[in-house]
């Protein structure tokens, strides 16, 4: 009898990790003391750059934004483009026009031809983001979280509305990484509570069972959330989530690709892969729930 019992506990144990999350619940409220809208100024000058820490240089400041951009953030640029023209919705998704790849080379059968092009795909459950059929703003307790769903010409008409711009894939990593050729934003070794990534136990990921959420921006700032204690994790200039909770779209257009390239690592990938080198791609209409994007300027 006591084995037999022994081995319903098991059983149900077993079946009830095996749910999954559901992500289109509310995840827990998080107010972050980190501005969404604060930018930090990246220093003209030398860094080490890729995992064999070459020396490259960028020879001018430039600014980029603290967090990723927010589903607030975007929810009221949706609203300002669609209000003077700039984007239409058609078929269910947000479009808007992209002038054509700047190609000089000769394998045109892969470059992105002008025309309109998807911003974000208005039905999908995994969008963060209300509409009445005029209006969109963000779904409850998500609006500090970074937006996605969001295609490579959503971020790039994103940044581009305001007069800023998507970073290239140099920027972006020494925004990251800072000069002294650390393999993490905040240094050599990661642990649970630096970044949010497959199985890190934040409280947004339900406790490790399949899958996670997104953590709000600039959620490891050494805070301490409901007893979970997070690491101060920003970069040697003060940028956080550079390492996790989603990839991040970046501005190079390389000659006979139409892909368009991703730095960061995500909230769905193993901790290796946050390392600041590692890139990811896809076609600049994919959306993803573990896909966003900030700015530079």
């Amino acid at each position: 009898m006591k084995r037999l019992l022994i081995t319903l506990l098991v059983l149900t144990f077993v079946l009830t990790a095996c749910q999954k999350v559901d992500f289109q619940s509310a995840p827990p409220v998080f107010e972050t003391n980190i501005d969404p809208s604060s930018w930090t100024v990246i220093p003209a000058g030398p860094f080490l750059q890729g995992q064999f820490n070459e020396q490259v240089s960028i020879d001018y400041d430039y600014e980029i934004m603290v967090t990723d951009v927010t589903n607030a953030q975007y929810a009221e640029f949706l609203n300002a483009a669609l209000a003077d023209g700039s984007a239409i919705l058609n078929n269910g998704q947000i479009e808007g026009y992209y002038a054509g790849d700047p190609f000089s080379g000769t394998r045109h059968e892969v470059e992105i031809a002008a025309g309109n092009y998807i911003y974000i795909p208005v039905g999908d459950p995994y969008l963060k983001l209300n509409f009445d059929g005029s209006a969109f703003s963000p779904k409850d307790e998500w609006a500090n979280h970074p937006m996605t769903m969001v295609s490579w010409f959503g971020a790039k008409a994103y940044c581009e509305y305001y007069g800023w711009r998507l970073p290239t894939e140099m920027e972006w990593e020494k925004a990251a990484r800072g000069t002294d050729g650390r393999p993490y934003p905040w240094g050599n070794e990661i642990a649970r509570n630096n970044a949010n990534y497959y199985s890190s136990r934040d409280p947004f990921e339900d406790m490790s069972r399949y899958g996670s959420r997104t953590t709000p921006v600039g959620f490891y700032n050494g805070s301490t959330y409901n007893g979970y204690e997070t690491i101060n994790s920003a970069s040697p200039y003060g940028v956080y989530d550079m390492a996790g909770n989603v990839w991040q779209w970046t501005a190079n257009i390389y000659d006979s690709q139409h892909y368009r390239y991703m730095r960061g690592g995500s909230k769905d990938v193993y901790e290796n892969n946050l390392r600041v080198w590692v890139r990811n791609n896809a076609t600049p209409t994919f959306t993803s729930p573990g896909v966003g994007f900030r700015c530079v300027r």
